[in-house]
């Protein structure tokens, strides 16, 4: 997929003057296109400074307006429409904009798009109480015409994205992995997780997905732990320092010959002594597959039955989050939203996570 950058450029015509036809009498019509002062989008006024600088403001903060809110439409994107499309309007007395129309089109919805923002910037403006400084001829407000261009372009993705500060790579000629693979991974992690001592006695059992960045030198950062069986900082912690001693055992992911920054993310497990918590890992053991069922039967479209599967899992681990979040996704999909408001509260109380914040006031609106 490729990513989208717009470019507006702003031009004025410079040339003679329009009168209108069907003047009516007693109310001037004429739309100039040579004036001694240009129009200028708002926001600039306040500016102690020249004109010319007030004018470069005007037309950047133009151009954030047109970027801000125009989308590349779909279509355009699918046939790799590119090039510039030409508005016109005219900047009126009062401030506002009339006469939105398209002079040039590219095809593929980017007219359409462009002349939508274009419609829609006399209400925006006025929500913020704002409008045009009109353009000034002989020291009075004059109507204008305005030519703007704008630019439709599509750009290939950078190969990387910014998470906070860090640099995460997305594409790769050699993905990260750990030396000896993801068995030796499984190994390395189990001998270097410790069970906190101080929780033996609870029987405590589960497990937490792990994202780590490991950098070209080696070194690893926790980028996020879930844990789904809330199990607690205590586990946390132990999750994180059996991660970050990873160190030096990765072979770093490559991009254009050069080692890069790239994440992975795995599972680990926290089980007590099996003879002194017997029933609480059989218990886990027994959620994880019914878990693993149920998540066979939605993929191969028994949702129902999913349900049921998940169901018994949670019946063992009541708030687990990441059995409740599959559950009340298979609910959303039946649409029964009651019951997958139920999950993903629970889902939120868990793991204080804002994955749900968006379907919370849908789903649970009538509750």
């Amino acid at each position: 997929m490729r990513k989208i950058n717009l470019m507006a450029g702003l031009v004025a015509l410079f040339f003679v003057h329009l009168t209108a036809q069907n003047e009516q009498p007693g109310i001037d019509t004429t739309i100039f296109k040579v004036v001694e002062q240009m129009p200028r989008f708002p926001g600039c006024e306040q500016l102690d400074t020249t004109l010319d600088v007030k004018n470069q403001c005007a037309q950047a903060s133009l151009l954030s307006f047109m970027y801000s809110n125009i989308r590349y439409p779909l279509e355009a994107r699918q046939n790799g429409n590119e090039g510039t499309v030409v508005l016109g309007f005219v900047v009126e007395k009062d401030g506002f904009i009339s006469n939105p129309h398209i002079v040039k089109d590219i095809g593929g919805g980017c007219g359409e798009e462009a002349l939508r923002v274009l419609q829609g910037m006399n209400d925006a403006l006025a929500r913020a109480n704002l409008r045009w400084v009109p353009a000034l001829r002989e020291g009075k407000p004059v109507r204008m015409q305005y030519i703007l261009p704008v630019r439709f372009k599509l750009e290939e993705p950078l190969p990387y994205v910014m998470v906070g500060v860090d640099t995460v790579y997305v594409e790769f000629e050699d993905s990260l992995s750990f030396n000896g693979g993801p068995e030796a991974l499984a190994a390395f992690l189990q001998k270097k997780l410790k069970y906190p001592a101080d929780w033996v006695d609870s029987c405590r059992v589960g497990n937490m997905d792990v994202k780590v960045l490991v950098q070209p030198g080696g070194l690893v950062k926790v980028l996020d732990v879930s844990d789904y069986f809330d199990l607690g900082m205590d586990f946390q912690f132990e999750a994180i320092q059996a991660s970050t001693a990873t160190f030096g055992q990765w072979k770093p992911a490559t991009y254009e010959g050069r080692k890069v920054p790239a994440t992975y993310d795995f599972t680990v497990e926290f089980l007590p002594p099996a003879d002194q918590c017997p029933q609480a890992v059989s218990d886990y053991e027994k959620a994880e597959k019914l878990a693993a069922e149920g998540l066979d039967l939605f993929n191969q479209g028994d949702t129902e039955n999913g349900i049921a599967k998940l169901g018994e899992a949670i019946e063992l681990f009541p708030r687990n989050a990441n059995y409740r979040y599959l559950r009340g996704q298979a609910y959303m999909s039946l649409e029964r939203l009651s019951e997958a408001c139920t999950d993903f509260q629970i889902v939120k109380d868990v793991m204080s996570i804002t994955l749900v914040d968006n379907l919370l006031p849908i789903i649970c609106k009538e509750n």
